[in-house]
């Protein structure tokens, strides 16, 4: 999983590979509010959280894998898929992160999917840009940032979840004020209570993705 993903950073696609809209079909966002509704997202939530905190203090025994991740100043992380999860969950997970940040004052600025076929393996990715509300400005005049612009990634190898990527691109403009750290970010996504019993017994209910 390592050399892959060494390959999936530094492969450049094809120029064919062009970017589509991502949608969710009504039948599957029916299925995401009721896995919602049931809170089955605290199965990952904390143990992701605890795992990031983990992998940043060199501590083994983290409950998933985690790395962390930067390039160009920008700051993220690496949740690697674990097949406990199922693919259905690791889907609504992914758009479970998109809809945490859109509630802490963000608009979607785009959704897109694409394909891309290398020799080895095709490599499937799912993409929303979240960006702060242009119009959240402070009495002083300088626009509220937040974090930054967001992005999320779902990964998908040869049509089997690989990883979910997030990251913050903090702008540096005097217009904003500062940026909240990426660590904070995190806190805001995932620092979430256990799941009880009965959200535990939930899992294999969504673990195939609906189509």
């Amino acid at each position: 999983m390592l050399d892959l993903l060494k390959r999936i950073f530094s492969d450049s696609p094809p120029a064919s590979a062009d970017w589509q809209p991502l949608h969710r079909s009504p039948a599957q966002e029916r299925v995401r509010q009721q896995w919602l509704e049931q809170q089955v997202y605290l199965n990952w939530a904390g143990p992701y959280f605890k795992a990031y905190h983990y992998q940043k203090a060199g501590l083994p025994g983290a409950p998933f894998r985690v790395q962390l991740a930067r390039q160009e100043g920008q700051h993220g992380a690496v949740f690697l898929y674990d097949p406990s999860i199922g693919p259905g969950n690791f889907q609504h997970f992914f758009d479970f992160i998109r809809d945490r940040v859109l509630a802490l004052g963000y608009q979607l600025g785009a959704a897109d999917q694409r394909t891309v076929r290398h020799e080895r393996y095709s490599e499937s990715t799912q993409k929303y840009f979240l960006k702060p509300q242009p119009h959240d400005c402070t009495d002083t005049g300088r626009c509220n940032q937040r974090y930054g612009n967001v992005m999320v990634d779902l990964v998908s190898i040869n049509g089997q979840p690989g990883f979910i990527r997030l990251f913050n691109n903090p702008f540096k403009d005097a217009i904003f004020t500062p940026a909240g750290s990426f660590d904070e970010l995190i806190d805001q996504i995932f620092n979430l209570p256990p799941a009880p019993a009965e959200v535990v017994q939930r899992i294999g209910q969504y673990a195939r993705k609906s189509s």
